[in-house]
């Protein structure tokens, strides 16, 4: 890792003058020490954007910040009234999600969703991986509005905002009541994790798959161990990740691989190799997401590539911004998953081309909706008459 005081001076340079200037001013008063952060991905920990006061930590000269705790994992329970979460945006393939947990302690530092915990009155930095939220009702809410007369059935989708299986699960064990409701329900369910830990539940996932009712993606974004650590410091490695599509698919459940996100620079290289290599572990379905830098992740995203990349920070700005119109960010449907412009189409052609000659994408597979059984378990409110 190379420090900004020691990083080429060259990277810092125009075009990106004043953003950059004015970048490395603010994070020199908000960056934690390393043996406060051992292990996470986001180096600061600036206010959450609706927080009426900014506060930065600095060094009153009695070395008073050799005192301070490292930041350790925190859980607090939070109690929902509702755990279906719906949406109509037009560029994505489900309209709703169940989020077991708030915040995640994979720690990657690209992650879309940091901005939600300023909802909670938290930063987007390192309070989003430290600082978490579980939902130990969740299952008992889940079968609550599953029973409700006209529910309509379509596939749930688990892990598109936060990861399900982060390591806190092994302890709270709520995606595993979640598939047990789902199953007893024989209701669709779609996940996405960048864990191993999905493997724990491979008996309740091949059950339901027979059924036609589960579908599993693995988020591989690079091969490489070192990038992998430093960008997601707490998720499974790439091998561990392989391991696991190998493993579910060996076991007749649907495995798809996600490349989400790819960043122009500094992941695209890989796309070939990622590709063949899910494949070869028994991915029959890919895709890929763009790497997106909304609000608060934008600043954290750039302090970490000037961090651990500093010669590679004018070089993957430039081409993230020349697919999104000059900005770092371009929430427009249709146009914030690919981006758009030459370098975004060069990206398409690649994966396209690469998952046809490894005859991926050939088919896609449709969860069943047909099989539905509203439950009416404990959890279920009781009819009047």
């Amino acid at each position: 890792m190379q420090d900004i005081k020691s990083a080429d001076r060259a990277a810092f340079a125009a075009p990106d003058g004043v953003d950059i200037a004015n970048h490395i001013i603010a994070e020199s008063g908000l960056r934690v020490g390393f043996e406060r952060r051992r292990g996470r991905g986001a180096a600061i920990n600036p206010s959450g954007r609706y927080e009426p006061f900014a506060r930065s930590v600095v060094d009153d000269g009695w070395n008073s910040l050799d005192d301070l705790p490292a930041f350790k994992t925190d859980v607090q329970v939070e109690k929902p009234k509702t755990i279906i979460t719906r949406n109509s945006s037009p560029d994505i393939s489900f309209d709703r999600s169940v989020n077991p947990y708030r915040g995640c302690e994979h720690g990657c530092v690209y992650c879309f969703a940091r901005p939600t915990h300023a909802y909670m009155g938290l930063s987007a930095g390192l309070d989003f991986e430290s600082r978490l939220f579980a939902k130990p009702n969740a299952a008992e809410l889940l079968e609550r509005e599953l029973s409700k007369p006209g529910y309509e059935v379509k596939s749930i989708a688990i892990g598109t905002n936060t990861d399900p299986y982060q390591p806190v699960e092994k302890t709270w064990r709520i995606m595993r009541e979640i598939l047990e409701v789902l199953e007893a329900a024989n209701h669709p369910v779609g996940i996405v994790t960048k864990s191993a830990l999905v493997l724990r539940d491979i008996d309740i996932l091949q059950r339901m798959a027979t059924k036609g009712l589960a579908k599993v993606a693995l988020s591989v974004t690079t091969l490489d161990r070192t990038l992998a650590r430093a960008m997601e410091p707490r998720a499974a490695t790439p091998a561990k990740r392989l391991e696991a599509i190998k493993t579910l698919s060996a076991a007749g459940i649907p495995t798809m691989a996600m490349m989400a996100p790819i960043i122009p620079g500094l992941t695209d290289s890989e796309i070939e190799r990622v590709l063949e290599s899910v494949s070869t572990a028994g991915a029959r379905e890919v895709g890929y997401v763009l790497l997106r830098l909304p609000l608060e992740v934008s600043p954290l995203f750039k302090e970490w590539l000037l961090r651990h990349y500093p010669n590679r920070y004018r070089q993957v700005l430039s081409l993230l911004r020349s697919m999104r119109d000059g900005k770092d960010y371009d929430a427009e449907w249709n146009k914030r998953m690919r981006g758009t412009g030459p370098y975004a189409f060069q990206i398409r052609r690649r994966f396209e081309m690469t998952a046809r000659r490894l005859g991926l994408n050939e088919t896609r597979t449709e969860l069943r909706c047909d099989r539905f059984t509203p439950p009416k378990g404990a959890g279920v409110q009781l009819a009047l008459l």
